[in-house]
């Protein structure tokens, strides 16, 4: 059985580990069923992660890696970039269909693409749409959407909130939306990626540690004003954000102007995040949305307690109305405030039962669940 993975980015996100990991599943449980999987590479954005693809083939539909040249930062940038790719690989990915055959394309990113092709073209492979994070749908959009379903073969949702979503909506078919968790865990790899070394300023210091590119979304600022708070009862700890983006130097004002210079520290991007939370006091979360967070479940998974936005996307239904961590109101600075100090005070019987709860939640996020799950769907 063939596939094809289509899923173009611009920026270090969740999705590129998705994408591989799914791959990787496939690669090392099936046994009855042979799978040759290949990722579309659209301008040359999978070169950019060439350590962590080995063994993956790599279709380029491009003559000349421009990814380099395309606009890069904010969301006008971002959209731009968007269109450059669906023009430039309209007719590339076209052909590719029509010469290869591929069983299944599984879209991530830049979905209006495949959507299009496949409302205009008939090709013999299936077209399965992966929904990567919370869909932000305006009039335009959700009728975009609603007039290209016709031809999608499956619809797979990252988390149950985001399956109700659309079911709601009602522009796909009930029956093809389906639930599948993204392949997160990787046990080995975690076990022996946290025992690297970190920083030894950050060695035997209590720091609470917060992960995401540094964009709106991610909502740093609420959670630096939040820590201003916290050190007030607690003016040792210290908190470590992993991630780059084009906030970076705004929130770098703001931490000087709150003068925590010295007790909050921008580590940008981290190959390795899973020492970081080995060591931290808990995780928190801030995000306006996640879909589902990747890093909540590998804390679950690490026995990290996990604090988060209540946002109605992912983070609330992983921390399952604060029996598998803690929520906060989203967006709300002493609400975050408050849940923290919670956290600080509860008894060692409640914390342990929040931990338990989250990592037994964090399992269905595995390589082998993906796989299973994954696999019915291609064999339907």
């Amino acid at each position: 059985m063939k596939l094809f993975y289509w899923s173009p980015f611009l920026s270090n996100i969740a999705t590129i580990t998705a994408v591989i990991n799914s791959i990787n599943s496939l690669k090392k449980y099936s046994k009855n069923i042979k799978y040759k999987t290949s990722i579309i590479d659209s301008s040359g954005e999978w070169q950019q992660n060439s350590d962590r693809i080995s063994g993956i083939n790599i279709i380029k539909l491009y003559r000349k890696n421009y990814y380099n040249f395309l606009p890069k930062g904010n969301f006008l940038k971002s959209r731009l970039s968007q269109i450059i790719i669906f023009i430039l690989n309209f007719n590339l990915l076209r052909k590719l269909l029509i010469k290869e055959k591929p069983n299944f394309l599984i879209a991530h990113l830049v979905i209006s693409l495949p959507l299009v092709l496949f409302f205009f073209f008939k090709f013999e492979t299936k077209l399965i749409v992966r929904i990567s994070g919370t869909p932000k749908l305006n009039k335009f959009r959700r009728f975009f959407w609603t007039l290209f379903s016709k031809n999608v073969h499956i619809v797979t949702c990252p988390t149950q909130s985001t399956l109700n979503k659309l079911i709601s909506l009602k522009i796909f078919p009930k029956e093809k939306l389906k639930l599948l968790y993204d392949p997160i865990l990787k046990v080995n790899f975690i076990n022996i990626k946290k025992r690297e070394k970190i920083k030894d300023r950050f060695l035997n210091t209590d720091y609470i540690l917060s992960i995401g590119r540094l964009t709106k979304q991610k909502n740093f600022f609420l959670l630096i004003n939040a820590f201003k708070e916290i050190k007030k009862e607690y003016p040792n700890l210290k908190l470590i954000i992993l991630g780059e983006g084009e906030e970076r130097k705004k929130l770098e004002k703001l931490i000087e102007d709150l003068s925590l210079s010295g007790s909050i520290f921008l580590e940008g991007y981290k190959t390795n995040i899973f020492n970081y939370l080995h060591h931290c006091e808990c995780y928190i979360s801030s995000s306006l949305y996640e879909d589902p967070g990747f890093s909540l479940i590998e804390s679950g998974f690490l026995n990290k307690f996990v604090i988060a936005a209540d946002s109605n996307t992912g983070p609330s239904e992983i921390l399952n109305a604060s029996k598998n961590g803690l929520l906060f109101r989203n967006n709300d600075k002493i609400s975050l405030v408050d849940q923290y100090l919670k956290f600080k005070n509860l008894s060692f019987k409640e914390l342990m039962t929040k931990k338990k709860n989250l990592k037994k939640f964090s399992k269905n996020f595995s390589f082998f669940k993906h796989y299973q799950n994954l696999e019915k769907i291609l064999s339907n």
